[in-house]
């Protein structure tokens, strides 16, 4: 389902944990990041897409979530002709997105990568609001930017003295004896398909491939 200017309507979600970390997922078979996103198909609206793409993408129900905020807008991208399939070419231009802030109400264990049959993502870690744009396709990069920029003042404010205390806490417990780092503890149980994985600028594929239209 194309516009007249052949973009496809989409939506793309950026979800928070309680400390305002976003989840960022890497797209399977390859070494680019990204947030969750996908089409909207015909009689959905912006908002039953979302949902929908939250539970094929990340598994999570709507009642693991609150809405925030969401873009006023479109946000637009062309994608280059290399990525398009040939007998979209022509007619299939990019994208336009509407963006949604949310906030997990759940835990982490309810993510669940593999609550279909095509997955998107074969790993997933939360990183700071700010995201790496060198790790997410270039021609996103400035919808990421856009949509990251427009939702920031909508961010929940939290108490950071606490954690300042905690930094400090865990600063003396690594220069003391017999410290157990707690992701890799024995016992350490990872929410479904998921897995730690190194800083995602790291490997990153400069061959990254657009599936189903950049979805």
């Amino acid at each position: 389902m194309l516009d007249r200017d052949g973009f496809r309507p989409n939506v793309g979600i950026i979800l928070l944990n309680q400390k305002n970390q976003v989840f960022w997922g890497k797209r399977i078979r390859t070494h680019s990041w990204q947030f969750p996103q996908g089409g909207i198909d015909r009689g959905e609206t912006p908002e039953q897409a979302m949902f929908r793409e939250l539970h094929e993408e990340v598994g999570l129900q709507p009642e693991h979530v609150r809405i925030i905020a969401r873009t006023r807008d479109w946000l637009r991208y062309e994608v280059p002709d290399r990525y398009i399939r040939r007998d979209a070419r022509g007619h299939y231009k990019g994208q336009k997105q509407i963006w949604y802030l949310l906030q997990l109400t759940g835990q982490d264990w309810d993510l669940n990568l593999r609550a279909t049959n095509h997955p998107e993502f074969d790993a997933w870690r939360w990183n700071d609001y700010w995201v790496p744009l060198d790790a997410v396709v270039e021609f996103k990069r400035g919808v990421y930017e856009m949509a990251l920029t427009e939702l920031a003042r909508f961010l929940p404010r939290h108490d950071h003295r606490n954690r300042y205390l905690r930094s400090g806490m865990r600063a003396r417990d690594h220069e003391g004896e017999g410290f157990i780092d707690p992701m890799h503890g024995a016992g350490f149980e990872l929410p479904p398909g998921a897995t730690f994985e190194p800083d995602p600028q790291v490997g990153l594929n400069a061959d990254f491939q657009e599936s189903k239209h950049a979805s």
